[in-house]
């Protein structure tokens, strides 16, 4: 065997060695020949011509997992919150991820970050705060169509994290406590114009109560004298002798009293007793 033979011999085993290409599962190659796109090589073995083709791309099919880094945004009222997403996508078109942008990852995260911006600079704090579903969805809606343009699919768009920025958080949270302290300062002046309100009534009941108690009193009082008076007629000594045991008792209490010196005690008892009855 010649040496030229042995050089063509080597040079074939070299092409069938560069020629071989065995692409594994989960991705697919992009192949060109003379520097123009040729096709796609799909899992398994494949044998290419090795000196006018070659892979110029390895892109993976399996969903890619997209890191949005955390941003400041600005809502509607002028309030800074940090927000940041993750993004599930898969490639689908390989040609149009390989020829219809630089770096579809870069790409693609650009433009969630530029789509968050725009949909939380449309809501107030509040809305941002609270409305994770709406702004996942309108992320979505908004990528999805670009997306398509570069061969990519969106599977997800998830929000992180939201939140206020370190000053706005304090400045919420030295709101909240005013708001709290005000609250506490309206609840004890309602519960004193109520203690208020109750005291009122309880002496307007009470007043109520004892006009009402007086008003029997007199009652009461007008039906004994009436009751002494028909008694008085129809019998002198049983009035005599009623008034003289008050007359009596009244004076015990004057002769008693710390402020009483001198009682003047009448000589004729019965007498003095009989002039209050109009007695002779």
């Amino acid at each position: 065997m010649t040496e030229f033979s042995l050089v063509l011999i080597f040079l074939v085993i070299v092409a069938i060695i560069k020629g071989v290409r065995i692409v594994p599962q989960g991705e697919e190659w992009v192949v060109e020949r003379l520097g123009k796109f040729a096709g796609v090589l799909t899992p398994g073995l494949h044998v290419i011509n090795p000196i006018f083709t070659r892979v110029s791309y390895k892109v993976t099919t399996k969903d890619i997992i997209l890191d949005v880094p955390e941003q400041e945004v600005i809502t509607r009222d002028n309030a800074v919150i940090l927000a940041n997403a993750v993004a599930f996508i898969k490639v689908t078109k390989i040609d149009r991820a390989v020829y219809g942008i630089e770096n579809f990852r870069e790409a693609m995260r650009n433009m969630v970050q530029t789509s968050l911006r725009s949909i939380i600079g449309g809501m107030d704090l509040n809305q941002a705060l609270t409305s994770r579903d709406r702004i996942k969805s309108e992320l979505k809606l908004a990528i999805a169509d670009e997306a398509l343009d570069w061969g990519l699919t969106v599977k997800s768009v998830e929000i992180q994290d939201i939140k206020p920025s370190p000053n706005m958080q304090d400045a919420m949270e030295r709101q909240a406590a005013a708001e709290r302290e005000r609250v506490a300062v309206v609840t004890e002046a309602e519960g004193a114009k109520q203690s208020l309100i109750l005291n009122a009534e309880a002496r307007l009941e009470a007043a109520r109560k004892d006009a009402e108690a007086q008003m029997v009193a007199a009652k009461a009082s007008a039906e004994s004298i009436k009751f002494i008076t028909e008694a008085v007629q129809e019998n002198n000594a049983s009035a005599m002798f009623l008034l003289g045991d008050r007359y009596i008792t009244a004076l015990q209490k004057m002769s008693t009293s710390e402020n009483s010196k001198v009682v003047v005690m009448p000589g004729d008892l019965v007498g003095a007793v009989k002039s209050l009855v109009g007695g002779k």
